[in-house]
Formats: structure tokens, C-alpha cells, sequence
């Protein structure tokens, strides 16, 4: 399993004291670029390609308060992937030392050609490294994005 350690910080909290729904958001970003950037495929890569990730659609199931300075351990698994790779499901759980699970993220995305603005199927290597992330037992098989 792919994962992160990181920390609720301050700007994360939320007037009740504890993290905010887009904190949940930007840790699993976070999380899904260290992945990238680990396979290969750093920020300046996709800038050298014009291409990058976009997400369609983010759902977030919360289970368990995160507080200030709370310690999280972030995953990220693949949900769903079209055959060429055009089209993903993106999984990030987040949860505290003892393995309680705080929130679950799911992002539907593609990837973007941004020369184009359309989206595309990934290069190979990208591609490869998106099928080694584990997969979710609910996992799906996607339609294309390319058309």
C-alpha cells in the first residue's frame, strides 16, 4: 500500500476544532502528487509533457474527527482505470496511528492534455506506474476518455 505520514496543522482546522472537509481534499492531493513524483513523474515532468492530472469529481466519507497536530497516515489506491488509462478512480484513506479510518476520498479524474485542453491517454510510463498502485476491492474497469 502506497501511503504518507503527515500532520492536521493549523491552517487545516476548521471552526469546530478540527480538520476542515477540503484539508481531507488537499492531503490526498498532496499524497497523489508524492506518488507521482516518486514514479517518475514530478511536477516539472508534466510541465515538460503539457500534460497533467485533472479531477472531475471528489467524494468524501467522513468517519472520524482529525485534531490539531493529530498525526494521519494517508493511502492511495486505484478504485477504477480505463484500459488506455485515460480515465481513473483515485482512493486515499486517512487514518490515525491505530488504524482508524477518519475519511475516505475518492476522485474521479483523467489526464489532460494542456496544449489541447482535451483529455488523453497517459504515456506509457505514467500508465505503468497507475496500474502498479494496489487496487481497491471495489475496484472497476472505466469507459475511455479518448475518442
Amino acid at each position: 500500500m502506497y501511503s504518507k505520514i503527515l500532520f492536521a496543522s493549523w491552517a487545516d482546522m476548521d471552526f469546530n476544532a478540527h480538520m476542515k472537509n477540503t484539508a481531507f481534499l488537499d492531503k490526498s492531493a498532496d499524497v497523489r502528487m508524492m506518488f507521482f513524483a516518486e514514479n517518475g513523474f514530478p511536477v516539472a515532468e508534466f510541465s515538460r509533457l503539457r500534460l497533467g492530472p485533472v479531477v472531475m469529481k471528489d467524494e468524501v466519507e467522513y468517519r472520524k474527527e482529525v485534531s490539531l497536530l493529530q498525526e494521519i497516515t494517508v493511502t492511495l489506491a486505484i478504485a477504477g482505470h480505463s484500459g488506455d488509462g485515460s480515465r481513473f478512480l483515485l482512493r486515499n484513506e486517512i487514518l490515525r496511528p491505530d488504524g482508524t479510518l477518519c475519511a475516505r476520498v475518492t476522485s474521479a479524474g483523467g489526464w489532460m492534455d494542456l496544449t489541447a485542453r482535451k483529455l488523453i491517454a497517459p504515456p506509457e510510463a505514467l500508465h505503468k506506474a497507475m496500474r502498479s498502485l494496489p487496487q481497491t476491492n471495489d475496484f472497476t474497469v472505466l469507459p475511455s476518455s479518448v475518442k
